[in-house]
């Protein structure tokens, strides 16, 4: 006689069913956890939306930024090209 154990002596044995393998939940719990965020976006985004500013308010307020704008486009200009301003 034999010690040595063939697979044909092994009896079967019924695999687990799915739902009982930790990874299975871990798989699915990804894409769940998604979905349930996005459901909660879509009802932040639609229970709170923005308001629509005014055209005509807009304009008022940046009138006269050109002056308040010139050393920040100076610098812009200067940056993108490497020429130094000249002061007028």
């Amino acid at each position: 006689m034999s010690t040595s154990t063939s697979i044909a002596n092994i009896p079967d044995q019924a695999a687990p069913p799915w739902w009982k393998f930790g990874h299975v939940w871990m798989v699915i719990a990804g894409p769940a956890v998604v979905v349930v965020a996005s459901f909660m976006t879509l009802y932040l985004a639609l229970s709170s939306p923005n308001t629509v500013l005014e055209t005509e308010s807009v304009a008022q307020s940046h009138t006269g930024t050109g002056a308040r704008l010139a050393p920040a486009m100076t610098a812009r200009n200067h940056a993108a090209t490497g020429v130094v301003p000249v002061k007028p």
